[in-house]
């Protein structure tokens, strides 16, 4: 499914009701992505929706040229993905909330964001550019009046009570910022507190610098391929001082 996405005309829309169909709701993100949180929104995306398990991982083979080995690895677990102007989605239609559908779509919509901002795919710490995704899809669901990011807060930081290996042995961020690192992580404590996680350390880096720089982050790969001088230039501090910085913030929080 083609479609177009103009970010000057799409309607930024307040009400979830119009959001009923897929194509509906990439255009209303969309445009909440690209009003409300400046961010780089490509003229044409396209949607691909599966019905099945296998269907999924057929569609990241031969629609994202994902290898076979990666794609029966992501198939087990992912039910979507962002690509460059590409959103590939796995629909469970039994299982699945309006709520979850409209934050999956945001969030995978954020990662083609991230692409067009960086250039390329595959650039940026992965435990960020997969926090920052779950921060604009929270923001987006308040936004339609679906949730609430502070909510989300306080439920992924009770996430970190239920899961102290996450803290336990430090974060490790320079082996998680690679997408083979983080994908091993995700896969050995599990999807729901690791993107919480992520979550947490990307809101965290937003609250006290602010969204701006975090879009920077992204957008200094057009010109520069070097993770650690890209992040400390746009963070002002190294990615190990921010684990020290944002392990400390966490190890008091879930105290709490």
């Amino acid at each position: 499914m083609p479609l177009w996405l103009d970010p000057i005309s799409l309607a930024a829309p307040s009400d979830p009701r119009a959001l009923s169909t897929t194509e509906e709701a990439v255009r209303g993100i969309a445009a909440i992505m690209a009003r409300r949180f400046g961010l780089a929104v490509p003229d044409r995306v396209t949607v691909y929706v599966y019905g099945e398990r296998r269907a999924f991982e057929q569609g990241l083979i031969q629609d994202a040229r994902v290898s076979p080995i990666l794609a029966a690895k992501l198939s087990d677990f992912a039910i979507g993905v962002g690509a460059r102007g590409q959103v590939l989605l796995y629909d469970q239609p039994r299982d699945r909330t309006e709520r979850e559908w409209l934050r999956l779509i945001a969030h995978e919509l954020t990662h083609v964001s991230q692409i067009e901002l960086a250039g390329g795919e595959g650039r940026g710490e992965q435990w960020l550019a997969e926090g920052m995704a779950e921060w604009v899809a929270y923001s987006t669901l308040e936004r339609l009046g679906l949730d609430a990011l502070e909510r989300r807060r306080l439920a992924a930081t009770a996430g970190l009570r239920s899961h102290p290996t996450l803290l336990q042995n430090g974060l490790d961020l320079e082996a998680r910022g690679t997408p083979r690192g983080f994908t091993a992580w995700h896969m050995r404590e599990g999807a729901l507190p690791t993107y919480q996680l992520a979550f947490l350390m990307a809101d965290y880096l937003i609250e006290r610098l602010g969204f701006d720089r975090m879009k920077g982050y992204f957008a200094s790969f057009k010109s520069s391929s070097d993770r650690r001088a890209n992040f400390e230039r746009a963070f002002n501090e190294t990615i190990a001082d921010f684990e020290t910085d944002v392990l400390a913030h966490l190890k008091a929080a879930s105290a709490l």
